[in-house]
């Protein structure tokens, strides 16, 4: 989220290189056709698969995550792949605070998929990882830097795709428990049993669980979260496949405030909210705690109807409500509703002198179904991909206000309106109240020819449509909303056989988003509409290309990849003041063109030794000058925002099979805040170490590992990301001679240092 730099540790927690060399996805447009084969040599610990896409793709596999730290999410695990930005707010990944970026593409431009099932806020695309699975339960991250799969369920992903694959029910009875304690108190246990297959019905399934506590590395608080992580499986004949799964996350986490600059230069790291609380305090640091829960379900099904025809069907069923509350004040009288001004008094307890110190509720409720089903055939040369997604949403958002007890307590965390401030009628008193439905249908065809053994062409269309009706409850000019869009969406790739291990590719894809949910709805303060919500906002498209190189060889592979996007009304992500809540929001920043070269490779000069370089240039810019007010803010030609022109990563691991560790270095180069140009952070770099012990064959047979990883070792003081993007810092004059008003971006602060000493042991 150039020039000198320092060394921050921070999510890239001792990386193995080898985990890192170009990999095929999973991706269906590609897979089970006749395949063009590299054949290359699995790392020591088979980690490398043999096969390609068209496109650029790394992975990482459960090989590899069970030697990190257990509380990293998969935001932090992708680090170093190339092209790859991570922004964190504190060492174990607990806050909701964090952000990825791909070739400076921000977090809700990418997809994210677990098991299939999106995992994108429906309202503002973003994903948030302390939710996902715990890493014991992943099997693989895949992450597609370029473009998403043609059968994706995801709507705003010209970033690319993480797709998040969970391990399968072991065949044999058995479980693992994991017990992690570390540096600010943090303490974790995880355990899971496997069933093994079930009698004669083939029947086989896993459940875990997992608790964490961790003290705040910086300021008062702490985070805590609980999981639940569940899988039945059935397999049958030929490749058929069903299951269901489940994940389940409780946490209660905090909100880490984030510096504009002037405050980091004044402040540094004690730029914190308060430990105690004093009347009249909306700084206290329990009223800044996020509590949130949800609920996934996601039942993918692979049926072989024949020899040549194939079903896929990818059903999901999500829930996840919580709070992002923040500190306010309120009066007894002079209120509004909408623009409707409530003549009698708000009772509002503790007031003194009609004035009352209560938690500001920022409070959302969601609920999704949804389904990708597909038919494939293979007919000869051709292989043909033809299915549908549906999904339904509902969101519900609203700003209501709370009382808090003497001591500073919130009488209650969720924001529930029961619970809530009323009007003398006996209303709800809100600063936002509204409910949206989102329906996306989509339609796709694809078809993979082999033109020769070595030749092979993919082709396909993808038609989007995204309906959103909504409700604004607030007294005013605005009480529905409607706004319908439909996208077109070809694409295109050529790869080509060189020999046995070098292949070439390239390929055409086109994405595009539309404007989140915020932007719909009409804004008040005062009684006044402070911004109108429109539905006429045009869509981003995004048209991109790759042309790359992937050679596997028996000790070395590499990758190297050339990119280009073009947009039309680029939207990029920023956090918005909405009457005290930091709301998710976007600016349209126009037209933007960017291209540059990923390049990643794997070196394992001996068994159990390897090494990973991953790089990235990137030349980003604005092609038009940005509309603010009735004058043009002078940004043609500008650098985008938060997207770094430099980054570079190097892993290296060492596994002789009793002793194991591993090095993880990431350099992130110069970030640009603001349209203009006017302010930045220096680029930084993250170093991360561990050092573990197999103890397996010491007490008995089973698996057992010892290990210590120590985040950012060497704990300098640095701006990691730009959380709060503005178009100006500083007042600027307009092309047309006005004077436009700068604000200030904010920021996240790079963590502290931390050690974590985990103990595993199978059974």
């Amino acid at each position: 989220m150039a020039g000198k730099f320092k060394f921050l540790g921070g999510a890239a927690l001792a990386f193995p290189a080898l985990l890192f060399a170009p990999v095929a996805m999973a991706d269906d447009e590609a897979a089970e056709r006749a395949e063009i084969q590299v054949l290359g040599h699995p790392d020591p610990e088979g980690l490398l698969p043999d096969q390609t896409a068209p496109k650029a793709v790394s992975a990482i596999s459960s090989d590899f995550i069970v030697k990190q730290a257990p509380t990293l999410n998969a935001f932090q695990l992708v680090n170093l792949l190339p092209g790859a930005n991570v922004s964190t707010t504190d060492p174990y990944g607990l806050s909701a605070n964090s952000s990825l970026t791909l070739r400076g593409l921000g977090q809700d431009q990418i997809g994210v998929v677990m098991e299939g099932a999106p995992q994108n806020d429906i309202g503002y695309y973003v994903a948030y990882p302390s939710q996902f699975a715990d890493a014991e339960n992943v099997r693989q991250v895949t992450l597609s830097q370029g473009t998403a799969d043609i059968d994706a369920p995801v709507v705003a992903a010209a970033g690319g795709l993480l797709s998040l694959t969970l391990d399968d029910p072991r065949p044999e009875t058995g479980g693992l428990v994991n017990l992690s304690v570390g540096s600010y108190a943090e303490r974790r246990i995880f355990a899971r049993l496997d069933t093994g297959t079930i009698g004669a019905t083939g029947l086989k399934a896993f459940v875990s669980y997992s608790n964490n506590r961790a003290d705040n590395w910086r300021g008062a608080g702490f985070d805590k979260r609980q999981h639940v992580d569940a899988k039945l499986l059935r397999e049958w004949g030929d490749g058929n496949r069903a299951s269901i799964s489940a994940s389940y996350n409780d946490a209660s986490t905090s909100t880490y405030p984030s510096p504009t600059m002037a405050e980091w230069k004044a402040s540094g790291r004690g730029f914190n909210f308060d430990k105690r609380y004093t009347a009249g305090n909306t700084n206290y640091w329990r009223l800044y705690r996020s509590p949130f829960r949800s609920l996934y379900f996601a039942a993918p099904l692979h049926l072989k109807l024949s020899d040549t025809l194939t079903f896929d069907s990818s059903a999901y069923l999500q829930f996840g409500h919580g709070n992002a509350p923040y500190g306010t004040q309120l009066a007894t009288t002079g209120n509004y509703l909408g623009t409707e001004e409530l003549a009698q008094p708000v009772a509002l307890p503790g007031a003194v002198d009609g004035v009352a110190t209560v938690l500001g509720n920022y409070t959302g409720k969601q609920r999704r179904v949804g389904d990708v089903s597909k038919f494939t055939l293979q007919a000869g040369a051709h292989r043909i991909t033809a299915g549908v997604w549906f999904d339904y949403g509902t969101d519900r958002v609203t700003q209501s206000y709370t009382s808090i007890g003497a001591d500073g307590r919130p009488v209650d965390e969720w924001g529930y309106q029961g619970k809530a401030i009323k009007t003398a009628d006996g209303r709800l008193l809100a600063y936002e109240n509204a409910r949206t439905e989102t329906v996306t249908k989509a339609f796709f065809l694809a078809d993979s020819i082999t033109l020769t053994p070595r030749l092979g062409v993919d082709i396909g269309f993808k038609g989007v449509s995204v309906l959103r009706n909504g409700r604004n409850y607030l007294p005013g000019p605005q009480s529905k909303i409607d706004a319908d869009s439909f996208a077109a969406l070809p694409r295109a790739a050529v790869h080509y056989q060189l020999d046995e291990r070098q292949q070439l590719f390239a390929n055409i894809t086109t994405s595009f988003r539309t404007p989140n949910e915020f932007s719909l709805y009409d804004s008040y303060y005062g009684g006044e509409v402070v911004s109108r919500g429109t539905t006429t906002l045009k869509n981003e498209y995004s048209v991109s290309q790759e042309l790359g190189y992937r050679y596997i060889g028996p000790s070395l592979s590499f990758s190297l990849t050339a990119f280009h996007y073009h947009f039309r009304n680029r939207q990029v992500a920023t956090v918005i003041d909405s009457g005290g809540a930091l709301v998710n929001s976007t600016i349209n920043a126009g037209s933007q063109t960017s291209y540059g070269l990923d390049g990643e490779i794997d070196y394992r000069p001996a068994k159990g030794v390897s090494v990973y370089l991953s790089g990235e240039y990137l030349h980003a810019r604005l092609n038009d000058d940005l509309a603010v007010g009735g004058d043009l803010l002078p940004t043609k030609g500008k650098h985008a925002v938060a997207a770094p022109t430099f980054q570079f990563g190097m892993g290296s691991t060492y596994d002789d099979g009793r002793l194991f560790g591993s090095t993880a270095l990431k350099y992130v180069g110069r970030q640009y805040a603001t349209f203009t140009n006017d302010e930045s952070i220096k680029g930084y770099a993250t170093l991360d170490l561990s050092i573990g012990v197999h103890l397996a064959g010491l007490i008995d047979a089973q698996r057992m590992d010892l290990r210590l990883n120590a985040i950012n070792v060497t704990n300098p003081r640095v701006l990691s990301g730009v959380q709060t993007v503005t178009t100006n810092a500083l007042d600027t004059v307009g092309r047309g001679g006005t004077v436009i008003a700068g604000a200030a971006p904010g920021y996240y602060v790079g963590s502290g240092r931390a050690f974590v000493a985990t103990l595993s042991r199978a059974f």
